[in-house]
C-alpha cells in the first residue's frame, strides 16, 4: 500500500494549521505513519500462516482465526490512520474554494484565503471534532473486537469443524502487544492535542468577541455623552439658561414681573 497521497495531504494542511496542529501532524507522521510502514506492517505480515492449532482437522484453523481476528489488527490500524487524517481534507477544500472564488470574481475577497476566520474557522473546528470522534470510535472498536489491548499467546477454540476444544497459538504475541500499546498511547496523545487545539481556538474566539463587544459598548457610551452635551447647549455653545435670557432681551419681553415675583417670594 502506498502512503504518498496521505503524506501529501497532511503536508498541504500543515501551512493552514496552528502550532498545536503542526505538532499533531508531527506525531502522526513520526510515531504513527512511519512506525506502521517501517515495523508494524512486517510484524503482522504472515499472521494467518503463523496461526497454529494443535489439531489437523481441515478448516479448524481457518474458522478459529476468523473468529478471534474478524479484522486484521494491522489493517484496522491502517484504516484508523486514514479515517483520522481524512477530515483535514475539509480545510484544504475550503481554502481551495476561497481561492477559486477570488479568481472567479477577479478581486481580493479575503485578507488571506488560509486565514483562520469566518467559515474556515468553523470548518477547522468541525475537522478537529470529527478527528477526535474517529480516534475514540476506533479505540472502542479495537477493545470490543479483540477483548482488550493485549495479544494472548494461547486461544481455546471449540467451533465447528474442530472435533473438540483445541489450543491455538499466535506468533510473536509479546511484540504485537508492545506495538498495540504504542498505538493506544499515540492515539491518546493525538486526542489530547486535538482537545488542546480545540480549546485554544474556542477560547481565542471568545476573548475576541468579548473585546469587540466591550469596544462597541465604549463607543455607544461616548455617543450618548456627546448627544447629552448637544442637547444641553445651542449651536453656539451657549448654555440653555443664558440662551433663554438672551432671547427674552432680544424680543423685548419685560423682565420686571419676574423680578418682582422673585422679590415677593424672598420676602414671604
Amino acid at each position: 500500500m502506498s502512503w504518498m497521497f496521505l503524506r501529501d495531504l497532511l503536508s498541504g494542511v500543515n501551512k493552514y494549521s496552528t502550532g498545536t496542529g503542526r505538532l499533531w501532524l508531527a506525531v502522526v507522521f513520526i510515531f504513527r505513519l512511519l512506525v506502521y510502514i517501517v515495523a508494524a506492517e512486517h510484524v503482522w505480515k504472515d499472521e494467518r500462516r503463523e496461526f497454529e492449532c494443535n489439531v489437523r482437522q481441515p478448516g479448524c484453523e481457518t474458522v478459529c482465526f476468523d473468529h478471534f481476528f474478524p479484522i486484521s489488527q494491522v489493517r484496522l490500524w491502517a484504516l484508523q490512520l486514514i479515517m483520522v487524517s481524512t477530515p483535514s481534507l475539509l480545510v484544504v477544500l475550503h481554502v481551495a474554494y476561497r481561492e477559486g472564488r477570488e479568481k472567479r470574481h477577479r478581486k481580493k475577497l479575503y485578507v488571506s484565503p488560509g486565514m483562520m476566520d469566518g467559515g474556515l474557522w468553523y470548518t477547522y473546528i468541525i475537522s478537529l471534532i470529527v478527528k477526535t470522534g474517529f480516534e475514540i470510535g476506533f479505540l472502542v472498536l479495537f477493545y470490543k473486537l479483540y477483548d482488550g489491548f493485549r495479544v494472548p499467546y494461547l486461544l481455546k477454540c471449540d467451533l465447528q469443524p474442530c472435533p473438540n476444544t483445541v489450543d491455538c497459538f499466535i506468533s510473536r504475541p509479546t511484540e504485537k502487544t508492545i506495538f498495540i500499546l504504542f498505538l493506544i498511547i499515540t492515539s491518546c496523545l493525538c486526542m489530547v492535542l486535538n482537545f488542546i487545539e480545540l480549546s485554544f481556538l474556542v477560547l481565542k474566539c471568545f476573548i475576541k468577541c468579548c473585546l469587540k463587544r466591550d469596544s462597541k459598548n465604549l463607543r455607544c457610551s461616548g455617543c450618548e455623552c456627546h448627544n447629552f452635551r448637544c442637547v444641553g447647549s445651542n449651536k453656539m455653545g451657549i448654555p440653555a439658561l443664558l440662551q433663554n435670557h438672551h432671547s427674552g432681551l432680544t424680543t423685548g419681553t419685560p423682565q420686571q414681573p419676574e423680578a418682582k415675583l422673585l422679590c415677593d417670594t424672598q420676602v414671604g
